[in-house]
Parts: structure tokens; sequence; C-alpha cells
């Protein structure tokens, strides 16, 4: 395969077939990410990712997911998109599911139609970074989309029936907006109607903006209490029956694994045994990206 940078993929794609399309992240100005500071964005020439899929036809058989690698695959044009994955298809059709990340802009420069079209070759999961629902949030960490269009670009998913997974981040509305973040990010949610909520939590990068911010006193990162009680905000502000809530990115003090609305007070009352400390932590030294 040939992998170039800093090549990023969600926790539940660890046993994917990795096939890098695009370099880096077409955004690449969000103040707490570091993943890709030293890529300039671009689209592989289809030459190579044609050999890489040669490649995956030969040797992984065994492999029943392809995930579309890096930032945002979902920005080609529709036309790049479909003959991607109707390649996918022929060379390797033991293939169950397709999955990439896609960001607000992207998604909603594709029409339902358009993603419908993307399902019926292959694609079935979508990736979106929420991060936060709060919009003041949203424009301090440089995220390039409201509130309101990321609900937008969701529903659309959720229209065409893909599987839409979308990530949030304890600790990115900083000390000062911790319980404003958390209670906006909930609603928000909401109103998106995920399959999937990702909890993590903010860890600061030294290349990052965000990092420089904390140390110069401009960005005050909650304490591990400050982030169960963000968790605690959102999990209570989600008004939905059916989705996957998982906490347990490398990233968090404490990992849950449950499907709301059925376990929503199970949930709660697990979030306050950790905060009258009758719940043990992840340790510090456990805590990873």
């Amino acid at each position: 395969m040939h992998y170039e940078g800093n090549v990023i993929r969600p926790p539940s794609e660890a046993d994917s077939i990795i096939l890098q399309v695009t370099v880096g992240c077409s955004h690449n100005r969000c103040t707490f990410c570091g993943a890709y500071k030293d890529e300039t964005f671009r689209i592989k020439d289809a030459a190579t990712v044609e050999e890489d899929l040669a490649f995956a036809a030969l040797y992984c058989q065994r492999q029943k997911r392809v995930f579309l690698a890096d930032g945002d695959v979902l920005i080609l044009p529709q036309h790049r998109l479909v003959a991607l994955l109707t390649k996918i298809r022929k060379q390797l059709p033991w293939v169950k599911r397709v999955s990439l990340y896609g960001n607000a802009k992207a998604i909603r420069a594709k029409s339902v139609a358009q993603l419908q079209e993307l399902k019926k070759l292959g694609l079935n999961r979508v990736y979106m970074g929420l991060e936060s629902g709060h919009d003041p949030t949203l424009t301090a960490i440089r995220k390039g989309n409201d509130s309101g269009r990321i609900i937008e670009a969701g529903r659309r998913v959720r229209e065409a029936g893909l599987f839409l997974s979308v990530t949030v981040l304890l600790g990115i509305g900083g000390e000062r907006d911790s319980q404003a973040h958390a209670m906006v990010t909930g609603q928000v949610l909401s109103a998106m109607g995920p399959n999937q909520i990702g909890v993590l939590s903010l860890m600061l990068l030294p290349n990052t903006p965000l990092y420089n911010d904390a140390h110069s006193g401009r960005f005050t990162l909650p304490s591990p209490t400050g982030l169960l009680e963000e968790l605690r905000t959102m999990v209570e502000h989600l008004s939905l029956d059916r989705v996957q809530l998982q906490s347990n990115h490398a990233s968090n003090y404490l990992a849950i694994n449950a499907r709301l609305g059925r376990d929503k007070e199970q949930v709660l009352a697990m979030i306050d045994a950790a905060l009258a400390g009758d719940v043990s932590l992840t340790p510090e030294h456990y805590r990873r990206l």
C-alpha cells in the first residue's frame, strides 16, 4: 500500500482495509487538530489508488470492510467517487462495508440523490466530526461550520439511508464554556439523529494553536471532573430513541458503551458514581489519542 503522511482512521475501522484516496484534510484549520498540519491536501492519482486496490485484492481477502482515508474523501467529485466504489465492488467483491470521513461542507455539496447513488455502490457509513454544537466554540476552534449547517449535513446523510457516526469532543469549549458546550451539543446531536455518537476527550497537542492558547492562559482545559460533568450534561440533553453512545476511546476517563434512550438512566447513574469516586477513572498515563 502507498501510504503518505499521517493516515487517520476511526477506532472501529481497526480491522478494515485502509485505502488512502486523499492526503491530508481539505479544511485543515481546526485549532485542536494536529494530524495534518504539515500536509497540503491533495487527491491521490488514480493509478496509485488502483495499484493499492490490486494489492488488497491479492492480500486482504479476509478483511470485509474498507475505510477510505484520509480526512475528507467525500470532497471528491461525484464521478470519481462513483468510479472508485464501482472498482471496489468489482475487485473486492467480498467487502461488506465501505466507510469514509465527511465534513459538513463536503456532505452539503452532495444532494440526497448523489449520496443514495454512493450507497447503492457500497458506501455504508459516514464519520462526521461535530466536536461541539455550541456556535461560539465552533467559531473559536475554526471548525468552518455553524451548528445549523452541521445539522443540515447530518440529516442529509440520514435521509440518504447511510449510517451516520458523529464525534464530539469533551473539553473543547474550555472551562469557561464547558456546560454551555455540553448542553447545546446534546441538543444538536438530538436534531441530527445519528446512529452512533463517539465521545472523545480533548488532549492538547504541541503542534496546535489551542495548545499555544492553553500555555498563554487564553484557554483552560476542564479538569477530569469537569469533563465528566460535561458528559453528564450532554447525555442529559440527548433526546434520541435509538443511538449507540460510546466513550470508550482511549482519551476518555470513563468508558461507556450504551444504547440510548434505553440505557440513559443507567448511563447517568454511572457518571454520577464516577463523580462521587465510586467508579475508578482511567489513569492519566493510559490516556492516548
